[in-house]
């Protein structure tokens, strides 16, 4: 199901460059389009963690699962009628919210039942982003090869998305609710551990300030920085592509999530170190990714963005593993839903990014504006670097 949902948040974005020659679609709208579904996302991440923490997991993740399916079927529809699109996206980020909430917690729950701190919650919320990146891998990827060579390509490339709702629904349909019956396996509720397995003191709230200083900072670039490398750069650089742009832009919504899959155990083994380091090497990845971009647009080299998107997806990956594991160290059992849906909330505001660009782009360069966001992400760096110091991290 996770990997479900990030299949169906990233097969629109391969289509983007088709909707802009087949439809007529400014690069605006499309952009605009792309943001959309972050307006559906906070609603359904800010309601989908309270419900699954009262009504249980699987209601909430089984409505979700849906919901996204509803919504690809209104972006197949969106050819004959344009308009659909953005309802289309909006219920995709409305589903996707809700689901990832409660999936993340089920991931979590299941890995450590019986509780066993060499598995919670560090492994535990690593294996969330895990499936998470591995649908934004496959599903971006699949829709630009359907789009390119199959019939009907904004119609066809949503299938496999409505093939796989139905097989995880049908795979999910005998695992347990542990939503309300899990606590009897749990720490008590005012001691968590860390991902190295160590007990840590829990703060009983998402306002807290552990929450607001080392996580709430890095959040937002979990999405920025691979929605840049999938959205933004194919458009930058595809005038050099002579008709093989929607394949490349799939092939740069592969590599960039598939990046964030390969740094997996790197991110294990940096959580072990410190408890800083992941979020320190994944903003020192974005930073560089960035500044490899800026490159590649100002010379107008499509080999080096892909290179770019590499790394700015390495940056992804050790950014999402550091924000999981954190928010599962931080959030007593009760209040874990609640505080995953601020941390997705905070991280998916990074999918506003392209649309940031396209719009500033018409003043600056493109290069420039991408040099300028790899000085804010080694910005953000250096205040969490001194948070930690001043709370003795």
């Amino acid at each position: 199901m996770m990997t479900a949902s990030g299949w169906s948040a990233n097969q629109f974005s391969a289509l983007l460059g088709a909707y802009r020659d087949d439809l007529g679609l400014t690069t605006a709208t499309t952009t605009a389009l792309f943001a959309v579904y972050v307006l559906g996302l906070i609603p359904g991440l800010l309601l989908g963690g309270p419900l699954a923490d009262r009504r249980g997991r699987r209601p909430v993740v089984y409505t979700a699962l849906a919901t996204a399916a509803v919504a690809t079927c209104l972006l197949m529809a969106g050819p004959a009628a344009a308009w659909l699109l953005w309802p289309g996206r909006f219920l995709t980020g409305l589903g996707a919210g809700a689901l990832l909430t409660a999936g993340s917690v089920w991931i979590k729950e299941f890995s450590s039942a019986p509780y066993d701190p060499a598995t919670a919650p560090g492994t535990a919320a690593r294996r969330s982003g895990l499936f998470l990146s591995a649908g934004f891998a496959s599903g971006g990827l699949a829709a630009a090869l359907i789009a390119q060579w199959a019939p009907h390509p904004m119609v066809t490339a949503y299938v496999p998305h409505l093939v796989l709702s139905a097989a995880a629904a049908v795979a999910a349909a005998r695992a347990p609710e542990t939503g309300r019956a899990g606590l009897a396996h749990r720490p008590d509720a005012g001691e968590t551990h860390s991902a190295a397995g160590e007990p840590r003191s829990v703060v009983h709230g998402p306002s807290a300030a552990p929450f607001r200083r080392l996580v709430a900072p890095v959040a937002p670039w979990v999405f920025a920085a691979p929605t840049i490398a999938f959205v933004t750069l194919p458009g930058l650089v595809g005038d050099r592509l002579d008709g093989w742009q929607t394949v490349y832009a799939g092939v740069a919504t592969a590599v960039t999530p598939g990046a964030g899959l390969l740094v997996t155990p790197l991110a294990r083994r940096l959580a072990a170190r410190h408890r800083l380091a992941t979020a320190a090497a994944g903003l020192a990845a974005v930073a560089l990714g960035l500044l490899v971009a800026a490159g590649a647009v100002a010379a107008g080299q499509p080999a080096v963005a892909l290179i770019a998107a590499v790394v700015l997806g390495a940056g992804y990956g050790l950014c999402v593993a550091y924000g999981l594991t954190e928010v599962a160290a931080l959030a007593p059992p009760h209040r874990l839903a609640r505080l995953t849906a601020r941390f997705w909330t905070l991280a998916y505001l990074g999918f506003f990014a392209p649309y940031v660009i396209t719009l500033v782009s018409a003043a600056v360069p493109p290069a420039v504006i991408l040099t300028a966001a790899a000085v804010l992400a080694l910005l953000t760096l250096g205040a969490v670097g001194r948070a930690a110091r001043r709370d003795g991290v």
